[in-house]
């Protein structure tokens, strides 16, 4: 079967692995650089082709996998001067970005009228297992369109969910950054609390890992306070209040109460307007214990 030629916008810390294990798998693929050459320069030198625009990209490849920000900049390179729509070509875009689900299902809609189908396509894991080719996909799309995307997902996923039509794969995505999210800041917390009565960080650990309460994410998690590990999971704190912020405009949409959500939000509001947005989540430990100190 002959492969489809892949475009990928946004080869950064997740993506730069999963576009690696699209070459290393046999796919055609042309990416776009943004403000940091070395990923593109040794996807180059790997044997992708490059483009300067979205759409010197779109009038080349069949698919586009975008896994930038989120929502405004997903439309940013849609709609924008020298967007994907601007080259007038049918396309299958992916996005693996954690957008809001709203605006992908509106988008989806307005996009068919150009013949361009999207698919939202989010991820779970983190970029160790972006390079290792082994994210989780949660993907949105009707049975069409999924069919003909999990090849091309299969190159760097070993799971692939389809959660359902466009929106859904965005919608899970939320749902499960909330559990990790809300993990976090109940993490920083229980460990700003011990603290304070004389419990160490290593005998909290001590408790956790190991019981029940034990799990992927936090020994993800834990590898900062235990071990001072400052690349434990690569997710900053203002990607995680984006996050949030999404899903409590989710719950406004549905009219429904969201009261542990505002909580966790606050956590993460917190820790930027203290100026820690660049910070990677498990810093949210020092953030509480400093913000608790006297």
């Amino acid at each position: 079967m002959t492969k489809e030629h892949i475009g990928f916008i946004g080869v950064g810390l997740m993506g730069h692995g999963m576009a690696k294990n699209l070459l290393a798998k046999g796919w055609p693929l042309t990416v776009m650089g943004h403000r940091n050459r070395a990923p593109v320069d040794n996807l180059v030198s790997l044997g992708a082709g490059e483009a300067k625009t979205p759409r010197e990209m779109a009038e080349v490849v069949d698919v586009v996998i975008l896994c930038v920000t989120g929502s405004a900049q997903v439309q940013a390179v849609i709609d924008g001067p020298d967007g994907l729509r601007a080259a007038g070509r049918p396309l299958l875009v992916i996005d693996c970005s954690t957008s809001d689900p709203s605006i992908t299902m509106a988008l989806a809609e307005r996009l068919a009228l150009d013949g361009i189908t999207l698919m939202d396509a989010p991820l779970g894991r983190t970029p160790t297992e972006a390079e290792a080719g082994t994210l989780d996909v949660m993907a949105g799309g009707d049975n069409a369109t999924f069919a003909r995307a999990a090849p091309i997902l299969a190159a760097f996923s070993d799971r692939i969910i389809h959660t359902g039509p466009t929106g859904s794969g965005h919608t899970t995505k939320l749902l499960n950054n909330f559990l990790a999210l809300g993990y976090a800041a109940l993490y920083a917390e229980a460990l700003m609390i011990g603290a304070k009565t004389g419990i160490s960080a290593k005998t909290f650990d001590g408790v956790i890992r190991g019981g029940r309460m034990d799990c992927g994410f936090y020994q993800t998690f834990a590898k900062w306070f235990v071990e001072g590990d400052p690349d434990a999971h690569k997710f900053t704190i203002s990607n995680a209040l984006k996050d949030v912020t999404y899903l409590a405009s989710l719950g406004n949409a549905l009219g429904v109460a969201n009261p542990v959500g505002t909580a966790v939000r606050n956590s993460y509001s917190l820790a930027c307007g203290l100026g820690h947005g660049a910070a990677y989540v498990p810093r949210l430990v020092d953030i509480i214990s400093a913000s608790n100190r006297g």
